[in-house]
């Protein structure tokens, strides 16, 4: 008798982590979730103990679509792209893909050797030595502004600005500005990050922005009473509350930027993607990610929708809307609130101090 694991999104896969063979119980089955991904864990007899399928193919061996071979609306070359938390997973794989297609492509990360790595990785592969690397603690808002500050001296415009960086915390912690670390990085970082940039964005029309939120956003809500999680503090609660912060944020961006040549779209990278996001996951759910590793899908795969919001002819002069695998889709009920996210961008200016 092993553990066997099977995806109840992906049933041509099923694996058997060594780890866990111990930890099989008489129970005949548990079902739970991981970031929205639904998984099975039956305890039965399993010969040879291989997973069926491999990571990157589908049920019959297919290799995953390849992102789009060109950027939008003219010369690759003339495109610069910023991206956040571009060091690793989908951020990473999101610089790639803008990097292979031409584009001048500005890597933010906040570690210096896992970035140079990642740097020297994707010019390598991608043919491109217009890729650069800028240093920045996103839940700092003082280096925000540094960031902000040293790209523009650096460049001269910036058609995309992907804010893709985020994380999860299973406790609370606060930032050097004393605000929690998980609405201070997914959602008050892109916030100011982007109202900085805005000057340079419009002189670059017709420019985009595109933020990473999660299908996690549809259980949220915005609890103004404790937005910094100082009376009851739950790892889950303030993730899926930053996340719905993203498309609310999203929606009143591009409402504001109406008539500029400023497009704001968001998007849902899919469920259950391979990147260090689990990192600050601790316990019985950090465990159980690690352990699901190997079933995950590619931060390739992960970047897709990212890639196509950033590049793609098709969304040109769209606006305010939320993707999923490349194709609009519908965002919760509550975060087409037009006074709850004009609420939250007062909110978010004052703790960021800038104008509403």
């Amino acid at each position: 008798m092993v553990l066997a694991l099977t995806s109840l999104d992906r049933p041509e896969v099923t694996y058997t982590p060594n780890v866990l063979k111990r930890r099989c119980r008489k129970t005949p089955s548990v079902e739970f979730h991981v970031y929205n991904t639904r998984f099975k864990v039956s305890c039965r007899a399993y010969r040879g103990g291989r997973r069926r399928g491999r990571i990157g193919e589908g049920a019959k061996g297919r290799r995953m679509e390849s992102p789009e071979t060109e950027m939008h609306g003219g010369g690759t070359g003339e495109k610069v792209c910023l991206i956040t938390g571009a060091t690793s997973g989908i951020g990473k794989a999101t610089a790639m893909g803008l990097a292979s297609m031409g584009a001048s492509v500005v890597m933010v990360g906040r570690d210096r050797d896992r970035g140079e790595a990642a740097l020297t990785e994707i010019k390598v592969k991608s043919g491109n030595a217009s890729v650069d690397l800028m240093l920045a603690d996103l839940s700092s808002q003082e280096e925000i502004h540094r960031l902000a500050d040293n790209f523009k001296e650096a460049y001269p415009r910036l058609d995309v600005l992907v804010n893709n960086a985020g994380l999860f915390r299973s406790e609370r912690i606060t930032t050097q500005d004393g605000l929690e670390t998980t609405f201070a990085v997914n959602h008050l970082a892109p916030f100011l990050l982007t109202n900085l940039l805005l000057d340079v964005l419009k002189a670059s029309a017709p420019s985009r922005i595109v933020n990473v939120s999660s299908g996690d956003h549809k259980s949220g809500a915005i609890d103004f009473d404790d937005l910094q999680g100082e009376m009851g503090y739950k790892g889950a609660k303030a993730y899926s509350q930053s996340k719905l912060a993203n498309v609310l944020f999203t929606h009143e961006l591009a409402r504001r930027l109406e008539g500029t040549g400023v497009s704001a779209n968001c998007l849902h990278p899919g469920a259950g993607i391979r990147t260090n996001f689990g990192s600050g996951v601790s316990g019985a759910l950090g465990f159980m990610v690690r352990a699901l590793r190997p079933l995950m899908k590619s931060p390739e795969k992960g970047a897709e929708t990212s890639i196509y919001l950033a590049s793609s002819p098709e969304v040109e002069g769209l606006s305010g809307r939320y993707f999923v695998k490349k194709a609009e889709a519908s965002s919760s009920a509550v975060s087409h609130d037009d006074g709850l996210d004009r609420r939250l961008w007062e909110v978010s200016a004052d703790l960021t101090n800038l104008p509403a």
